[in-house]
């Protein structure tokens, strides 16, 4: 007997599996418990319970000891190894002390005899239902205090700890650093540790996208600019670099910043001065410059896009961040920290990822790193049915595994695109618009969950960068979108 799918239960309704072979007791049992307003799926031995934990996610098991087969405190000890551990509350007609004693030091909940008093039992039921929720808010504001993290970057793997090393031993110093890391990786995140573990801490943390600002206004933006400098300069302005007086200043995308506006950034770094544009005296400042980029400088440098004497100012101290397919330790850690950040925000009630889920994530690539991860819990979520993400929740190219024909490296450090056959790149140069329409035939009709509007936008958009080379003014010409339209897009 099967009672209560639970499958189109309201998602704020309890979760309750009843494991009972006493099929009057069974259907009792589910009856009530289903017209107190829990959502019930019941069987009558323990092994068809331990099959039910993923697809149903209880919050409560209410289980039996005396069952054919596995008895009810060996499935309570399996039931307690599981990812979801949900409460376990134990009845039986043959209830010695003794054994109460034991089922409460092996996990169990409450400890209840029968003939069952229908009433005691949904005090308990209760009682047991709202200490799970107490303890799950208390963990919940525990891991936003305390997320266990290094300055918000998150990761158990032998690299993100070498990483978190050289994040305190370049903090003691004053010189500048580079972040260097493909799109998504948290370069960000390490410019922030590095402030936070810095004697400046108390100073300005600022953050300018070199990328975003348009090319007439950057050396205003970056230097300032006196009264009267140009037409609509009615007043005096600070620029960005005066403004993290005392402070570190990151300049994001670094290799976009113009070749004349990193010559005047050369000379801020070596003299520690600034001239407003249209002033007569240089300013004293008193500020740390962090420099990120994701593509390979020396490249830059050989191509001459990018200043040597500015790249070897700045490489004194320069930190890799490790992309996520090198960590892949750290995927499920942060996929949790994903899942409890979107049920939050999102108002579900998914509390965990099944072990074929997890193992799906760990064998895909993710060539958009960390962000790629986050976007995929996030979808995941929205679409999680039950209180645990499955395999089916995940994005389609996810679970096929097939990164590499969505997403190409941006710039010099993507090594995983480099001779894939797959890579929108490698696609268009093969066959041109039929090998384009191939892919996306192959994209679309993969799988048995068709891929998001969204999802092909972005493989789009990803395909006409790398066929502009990775420049980014170019693949926004070729798109007919505005440059700060592309950036979004891609930081989405």
């Amino acid at each position: 007997m099967n009672a209560g799918s639970g499958k189109h239960s309201d998602p704020g309704q309890p979760r309750v599996l009843i494991v009972e072979d006493d099929e009057a007791q069974h259907e009792l049992l589910c009856e009530e418990l289903t017209d107190s307003g829990m959502s019930v799926r019941g069987t009558q031995t323990a092994e068809e319970g331990l099959a039910l934990l993923d697809s149903f996610s209880p919050e409560l098991v209410l289980c039996d000891i005396r069952l054919p087969g596995m008895d009810g405190l060996s499935f309570l000890e399996k039931v307690k190894q599981t990812r979801s551990s949900p409460s376990v509350v134990l009845i039986t007609a043959f209830g010695t002390v003794s054994q109460a004693v034991q089922a409460l030091k092996a996990g169990a909940d409450d400890f209840l005899t029968k003939p069952l008093d229908l009433e005691h039992l949904m005090v308990s039921l209760r009682r047991v239902l709202e200490r799970r929720r107490l303890e799950e808010e208390v963990a919940g504001l525990r891991a936003l205090i305390d997320d266990g993290s290094f300055h918000g970057l998150l990761g158990v793997s032998t690299s993100m700890h070498e990483l978190f090393a050289q994040i305190r031993q370049v903090s003691s110093g004053h010189g500048p650093v580079v972040v260097v890391g493909e799109s998504g990786t948290g370069k960000e995140l390490v410019a922030r540790a590095i402030h936070q573990e810095s004697s400046r801490r108390e100073g300005p943390h600022i953050v300018v996208n070199c990328a975003g600002i348009p090319a007439q206004l950057l050396e205003s933006e970056f230097f300032g600019h006196a009264a009267g400098a140009f037409t609509g300069a009615d007043r005096a302005r600070r620029g960005l670099i005066a403004e993290a007086e005392g402070g570190t200043l990151l300049l994001d995308e670094i290799s976009e910043m113009p070749l004349e506006l990193q010559a005047k950034l050369l000379r801020v770094l070596q003299e520690g001065r600034v001239r407003p544009v249209g002033a007569n005296r240089e300013v004293e400042v008193d500020v740390r410059i962090i420099a990120a980029t994701n593509r390979d400088l020396e490249e830059e440098v050989r191509a001459g896009r990018f200043r040597e004497d500015l790249f070897y100012r700045l490489e004194t101290f320069m930190l890799r961040v490790p992309p996520l397919r090198e960590r892949a330790d750290d995927i499920e850690l942060l996929a949790g920290r994903f899942v409890h950040r979107f049920r939050v925000a999102l108002h579900k009630d998914v509390r965990a990822i099944s072990s074929d889920a997890i193992r799906v994530l760990r064998n895909y690539p993710f060539p958009g790193n960390v962000r790629e991860l986050q976007n995929a819990i996030e979808r995941a979520v929205t679409f999680c049915e039950g209180r645990t993400i499955v395999v089916r929740d995940l994005p389609v190219r996810v679970r096929a595994g097939k990164a590499k024909g969505l997403q190409g490296g941006l710039g010099g450090q993507a090594e995983s695109s480099r001779g894939n056959e797959r890579s929108p790149a490698a696609m268009g140069q093969a066959g041109g618009d039929g090998a384009l329409a191939g892919a996306l035939c192959e994209i679309i009709t993969d799988g048995d969950v068709l891929p998001t509007l969204a999802e092909l936008e972005d493989w789009y958009i990803r395909f006409v960068l790398e066929r502009a080379g990775g420049n980014k003014r170019r693949a926004a010409a070729l798109l007919g979108i505005a440059r700060r339209t592309l950036y979004r897009q891609l930081d989405s």
